[in-house]
């Protein structure tokens, strides 16, 4: 079989493969064109297997290297990644909390019935109402991420007669080595407080008899493949417990490292990607070290991966609508650029799918790549130089930016793109009207709807035709 029609393991739902029969792409030992055929084009799809097998898998890691330095790890899924009723309930099965940011994460995972207590609450303006529904529902963390937060939460705790638990978010100023926008601890941004605020609007918090501070909260950022960043991060986090021992006159019981963990998008990537079993005993390390220095006692540690959850485990489909063929330089008019990855091919064919930024706007936010194969049959082509575009308005709609697929790739043809399932259907919109796709889920050789699709119909029901009536109904 030819190199352009290999499912990479890696990047790709592990139970991905193709029909020995037919050469047809299989998602959860569905045929893609059976899916497409049942829920339309684009698709998002969601191993549920997949998807289970990694939340379990993540938090057993965590929890058994923290157990083996003498202390524990929570584990709490992100909900930003991607959230729905369904996925939430699968998270709470697998023995994950869930980490919501708004009043409509919370709903999700609560109408699923995740455990309150098993909740944390992050947002760097919650309103009123929000901060008054998460204690009135008994979240077990709230995260303060401004001073003005301070009040606002004793008072709802206050007045539902509780006792509310709060982690103060901290920015450590690690850099991630990641693009700027997915880099969240440097001082420059909106998250967090600085860490020599620390002791003294820790000392604030605990001042109010309603909160219960219990510890601080960094996320250093995304798609993160290395442990150095996470290592910085928990040496100066560490270094503030001390401190922050002294002015409280007890020790901080909790510490929470946030999330990040990185997957692999393309098969370039793969390599870069740590071992899971490996990254959680080099964290489980780090800070045992850096208690060890600080001559502090373990807290126990949370964290908050989302992508390296449900990231591999989801697939887009779409379907080829039309391809053109565009020169590059480098042809006979211009020398090619030898330190471009273009360098060497004549030609780059723009593929037009039935989607685009809409459904996956990654690649326009923060020049994302991802991995793209046809999906419906097998080639013997010889290959050419594709990037997958969208149907949309934008010369920066691009879904894919560079790969290669087989030459006859056409019109109808559907191809499939590879770890989709986090910031993808969360970040999707209806620009020019597009509704959103559905998203389905499988499991054991059975598809279902998990997310219903938007349709026409519905997008123009929104429009307001009679603003007299619209305001007699508020």
């Amino acid at each position: 079989m030819s190199a352009l029609n290999e499912i990479d393991p890696r990047v790709f739902p592990a139970t991905a493969r193709r029909d020995r029969e037919c050469g047809q792409l299989k998602l959860g030992g569905i045929r893609a064109t059976e899916l497409v055929e049942r829920f339309g084009s684009p698709l998002y799809v969601v191993d549920e297997q997949v998807a289970r097998d990694r939340a379990r898998g993540i938090r057993e890691a965590l929890e058994g290297e923290f157990r083996r330095i003498g202390t524990r790890a929570a584990v709490y899924y992100a909900g930003k990644a991607f959230l729905c009723v369904e996925v939430a309930r699968w998270m709470a099965e697998e023995g994950l909390g869930v980490d919501v940011a708004s009043g409509g994460e919370l709903a999700v995972a609560l109408a699923a019935g995740v455990d309150p207590a098993r909740i944390g609450f992050h947002g760097n303006n919650k309103s009123e109402v929000e901060i008054a529904r998460a204690v009135a529902a008994g979240v077990g963390t709230l995260i303060i991420d401004s001073e003005q937060e301070i009040e606002r939460i004793a008072a709802a705790a206050a007045a539902a007669g509780v006792r509310q638990r709060v982690r103060l978010r901290i920015n450590s100023g690690v850099h991630a080595g990641t693009h700027d926008f997915l880099a969240t601890s440097h001082e420059d941004q909106k998250f967090g407080l600085p860490m020599d605020r620390a002791i003294e609007v820790a000392g604030r918090i605990a001042s109010q008899p309603s909160l219960d501070f219990v510890g601080l909260h960094c996320h250093i950022g995304s798609q993160i493949f290395a442990s150095d960043g996470f290592r910085e991060s928990a040496r100066r986090l560490i270094g503030l417990y001390a401190g922050l021992a002294e002015a409280l006159g007890r020790p901080v019981p909790e510490l929470n490292l946030g999330g990040g963990f990185g997957i692999a998008y393309t098969s370039a990537q793969a390599e870069e990607v740590p071992d899971i079993a490996r990254l959680a005993r080099e964290l489980a390390d780090i800070v045992a070290e850096g208690c060890a220095e600080a001559g502090i006692p373990l807290p126990e540690v949370a964290f908050e991966p989302g992508r390296s959850v449900i990231g591999p485990a989801g697939v887009t489909l779409y379907t080829v609508g039309t391809t053109k063929a565009v020169a590059l330089a480098g042809t006979d008019e211009a020398p090619a650029d030898v330190d471009s990855p273009d360098a060497g091919w004549a030609e780059r064919l723009y593929v037009s799918v039935d989607g685009g930024m809409s459904d996956n706007a990654r690649p326009a936010l923060y020049g994302a790549d991802y991995q793209v194969r046809i999906a419906n049959r097998l080639s013997d082509a010889a290959p050419a130089l594709v990037r997958v575009v969208g149907k949309h308005c934008e010369s920066g709609d691009i879904v894919v930016q560079r790969d290669v697929l087989p030459g006859d790739i056409a019109p109808g043809d559907i191809v499939a793109v590879a770890a989709t399932g986090a910031y993808c259907w969360s970040l999707s919109s209806n620009y020019n009207y597009l509704p959103r796709p559905p998203v389905i889920a499988m499991r054991n050789g059975e598809a279902r709807t998990i997310v219903r699709g938007e349709t026409e119909a519905e997008l123009l029901a929104r429009s307001v035709t009679d603003p007299v009536d619209e305001e007699r109904t508020k």
